[in-house]
C-alpha cells in the first residue's frame, strides 16, 4: 500500500486547517515566539486589505504594522516607525488582551488576543460596526429610531445566522483536524458563544467549554453528559422538543430565559450531515434584547407624550373655568359650610392643576424645583397623609437615620414618588401586612427604600414596571404611577431600582447627597428692589449677605476674609458683572434671553430673572471647591 509522504500529508493538514479557518466569521491571525506569521484565514486578509505577501506563513508582524501605520488603520501619527515599535515592543510582552477600535474607514472593530503556551499568540478581530451603530440608535430620540428598527432588527438577525452556519461548519472541521485540535479548541473557545455536539441519545460529544459563560452556574467540562445532567431537568424539558426536531432533520433557532440568571439565550440548532446528532450554537443575547425592548420603550413613552399631552391641554381649560367659578364664589358672603365647602373645591382644582404639570413634565423635561429640605419632616408629613389610605390591617413603618441638616431635594416630586410607592405596596399587601419607609446616607447618595411583606414583583413586573401604561392591577391603574417615579428620580439625576427582598417587593430611590450649605454671598445688583428682593431669598435659605449697588463698589469687596460666592447681574450701571472673575465662585444673573453672547461669556451658573429661591438654592449647593 502506497503510503503518502510526511510533506503531502502536511500539506493536507494545512490546507484542511485554511479551510475550516476560512469558515469561521470573524478574522484571525496566530503568530509564532519570532513574530511570525504561522496561519490567517481569509477574514484576516479581507477585513484589513492586506497583500497577498503580508497573508503568507513566515511573514513579518512589523512589516504588517509598517502597513497598516502608513496607511492610516491606527489614526494620524506624527512619527509612523515609532508607532510600529511600540506596537512591537507590545506584541512581545504576549498579553491577553481586549480592545475595541474605530478604523479609519469608520468601521468598529473588536480585537481579542491570547497568548498560546507554544509560545505566540492568536488574535481574534471581530466587526462590530452594526453593534455601535445600534448604541448610538439608542442615545438618539425615539422618532428618530422608529424609522429604522426594523432594518436595524434585519441586520442583527442576519448577522446572527451568519454567526450559527459559521461556528456549525467550524465544530465539524474541528473533529475532521485531529492533529490540530488544541490550536482549535483555542481558538473555538475564545469565540463567545457555547459550540457543541450532542448525538441522538441527547449526550454532549463536543464542547467548546463555554457553556458556564452562557448559562452561569453550569459546569464547564460536559462531554459524555446529557442535556439533563449539564444544564438541569428544568431546562432539559424546554430544550427537548426543539431538540427533536432538529434530530429529525428541521433546523432550530429559538430564544430562552435561563431560569436561574434570567438572562436571554438564542440558540440555533443544525442536524448534522450524517443524522447522527446536532450541532449547538447557543449566544447571550440578554444586551440585544433590552436595546429592542428599549426601543420599544421609548416609542411608548413617545405615545404617552402625545395622550398626556392633549389630556393636559383639555383638562386645563376645564381647571380654569373651574377655578373661575370658585373664585367667583369664594368672594360672595356665603354660610361658614359653603364657604368651606368652596374652599375645599379650590384646594382641589389647584392640586389638580398640579397634577396636570406633572402630566406636562412627560412631554418634556422641566428643572427640578430643588429646595432646602427638613427630610425627617418631610416623611413624617407624608406618613400622616399616606396611613389613612391604607388597607385595615396594613402598617406604614418608618425608619430615617439621617445626620442632621438640610437637604436640596425636589419635595413636592419626593412626596408624591413615595406616596405612589406607598400605595403601589398597600395594594399588593393582603392584610395583614407591613409597609417599610427607610432613608439613610449611603456615601454620595441618599438612599429612599420602601418595601412590604406582599408577594414580590413578578419577572414581567421587573422587566417592564417602568413602561407607561403597564400596570398589574388588573383594570385598576393607569400604569403611570412607577413610570413617572422613574421620570422625577431620573431628572434629579437619580436611580430608582426594583428587587425582591426576602419578604417582598423593594423599590429603591438614590438620590444626590446635596447638604445645604450655608455661605457669605456678595451681592451685586445696580436696581434697589431687585437687590432687596434677591438678599431676602438669600437670607431665607440661610446664607450671609453683603451688598454692593456698583460694580467699583462690588470690586472693593471682593477681598473680603470668608467671602465663597460671588452673585451678581451681568449688566450693571458703571460695567460687567463679567469682569468680577477672580478667584471667588461667580453666579451671574440676567434678563438677557438665552443664547446672547453675554450669557455665555460666564464661567459659571447663569440665572433668568426672575429669580426663583429653589433656582438660587441650586446654585449654590455645590461646595466652593466644585463651583466654577
Amino acid at each position: 500500500m502506497h503510503h503518502p509522504d510526511p510533506v503531502t500529508r502536511a500539506e493536507i493538514r494545512a490546507d484542511l486547517t485554511r479551510s475550516g479557518l476560512n469558515l469561521i466569521g470573524q478574522a484571525l491571525s496566530i503568530f509564532d515566539a519570532d513574530l511570525r506569521l504561522a496561519v490567517a484565514n481569509r477574514q484576516y486578509q479581507t477585513m484589513f486589505d492586506l497583500p497577498d505577501d503580508l497573508t503568507l506563513p513566515g511573514s513579518h508582524f512589523e512589516d504588517t504594522i509598517r502597513f497598516l501605520a502608513r496607511r492610516g488603520e491606527y489614526g494620524p501619527t506624527e512619527d509612523p516607525e515609532q508607532a510600529v515599535a511600540l506596537r512591537v515592543a507590545q506584541a512581545r510582552t504576549f498579553q491577553p488582551h481586549y480592545f475595541e477600535r474605530e478604523r479609519a474607514d469608520g468601521r468598529w472593530v473588536a480585537v481579542e488576543g491570547a497568548p498560546l503556551s507554544q509560545g505566540g499568540w492568536v488574535t481574534v478581530y471581530t466587526d462590530i460596526t452594526d453593534i455601535k451603530r445600534q448604541e448610538a440608535l439608542l442615545r438618539a430620540r425615539s422618532d428618530a429610531l422608529s424609522e429604522q428598527v426594523l432594518l436595524n432588527a434585519e441586520r442583527l438577525a442576519a448577522a446572527n445566522r451568519k454567526l450559527a452556519a459559521t461556528n456549525a461548519a467550524l465544530s465539524e472541521a474541528q473533529r475532521i483536524l485531529t492533529r490540530t485540535e488544541a490550536r482549535t479548541r483555542q481558538v473555538t473557545e475564545m469565540v463567545p458563544a457555547h459550540i457543541a455536539h450532542m448525538d441522538a441519545q441527547f449526550r454532549y460529544t463536543f464542547s467548546n467549554r463555554r457553556l458556564p459563560v452562557i448559562f452561569p452556574g453550569a459546569e464547564g467540562d460536559i462531554v459524555g453528559l446529557t442535556l439533563e445532567q449539564a444544564l438541569g431537568a428544568a431546562t432539559a424539558r424546554t430544550l427537548h422538543p426543539f431538540m427533536e426536531r432538529a434530530l429529525a432533520g428541521d433546523p432550530q433557532v429559538f430564544e430562552i430565559t435561563h431560569p436561574t440568571s434570567g438572562r436571554r439565550i438564542r440558540i440555533a440548532l443544525t442536524p448534522d450531515r450524517d443524522g447522527q446528532g446536532v450541532y449547538i450554537l447557543s449566544t447571550d443575547v440578554s444586551a440585544e434584547v433590552q436595546s429592542r425592548e428599549a426601543l420599544a420603550h421609548a416609542a411608548r413613552r413617545n405615545l404617552a407624550a402625545q395622550l398626556t399631552s392633549g389630556m393636559a391641554h383639555d383638562f386645563g381649560n376645564l381647571l380654569t373655568i373651574i377655578l373661575g367659578l370658585q373664585a367667583r364664589l369664594a368672594a360672595r358672603d356665603l354660610p361658614p359650610d359653603a364657604a368651606e365647602d368652596v374652599q375645599a373645591t379650590l384646594a382641589a382644582a389647584r392640586r389638580g392643576a398640579s397634577l396636570l404639570d406633572r402630566l406636562a413634565q412627560i412631554t418634556g423635561a422641566r428643572e427640578p424645583a430643588l429646595e432646602p429640605t427638613d427630610l425627617p419632616t418631610l416623611l413624617s408629613d407624608l406618613a400622616v397623609l399616606a396611613r389613612p389610605s391604607l388597607s385595615e390591617g396594613t402598617r406604614l413603618d418608618l425608619a430615617v437615620a439621617l445626620p442632621p441638616g438640610q437637604l436640596l431635594l425636589d419635595p413636592g416630586a419626593l412626596q408624591d414618588s413615595a406616596l405612589n410607592l406607598i400605595l403601589n405596596a398597600n395594594a399588593a399587601i393582603t392584610p395583614p401586612g407591613v409597609i417599610t419607609l427607610k432613608a439613610r446616607r449611603s456615601g454620595d447618595w441618599l438612599e429612599l427604600t420602601v418595601g412590604d411583606t406582599g408577594p414580590g414583583f413578578t419577572p414581567e413586573a421587573l422587566s417592564r414596571a417602568t413602561e407607561p401604561f403597564f400596570t398589574t392591577k388588573k383594570g385598576q391603574g393607569s400604569g403611570l404611577g412607577l413610570s413617572m417615579v422613574y421620570d422625577q428620580t431620573k431628572m434629579v439625576g437619580g436611580t430608582m431600582r426594583l428587587s425582591n427582598g426576602p419578604r417582598g417587593a423593594q423599590v429603591m430611590l438614590r438620590l444626590p447627597w446635596r447638604p445645604v450649605a450655608r455661605r457669605m454671598v456678595l451681592l451685586v445688583e445696580d436696581d434697589d428692589q431687585i437687590r432687596a428682593q434677591v438678599r431676602d431669598q438669600l437670607t431665607g435659605l440661610g446664607h450671609a449677605v453683603i451688598e454692593a449697588a456698583s460694580l467699583s463698589e462690588a470690586r472693593a469687596l471682593t477681598d473680603l476674609p470668608g467671602l465663597e460666592v460671588i452673585l451678581s447681574d451681568i449688566q450693571l450701571g458703571d460695567g460687567l458683572g463679567l469682569d468680577l472673575v477672580g478667584t471667588v465662585p461667580l453666579v451671574m444673573m440676567t434678563s438677557l434671553p438665552p443664547g446672547d453672547p453675554l450669557r455665555a461669556r460666564a464661567p459659571g451658573p447663569v440665572l433668568t430673572k426672575p429669580v426663583t429661591a429653589p433656582r438660587l438654592a441650586a446654585a449654590l449647593a455645590a461646595p466652593a471647591e466644585e463651583m466654577p
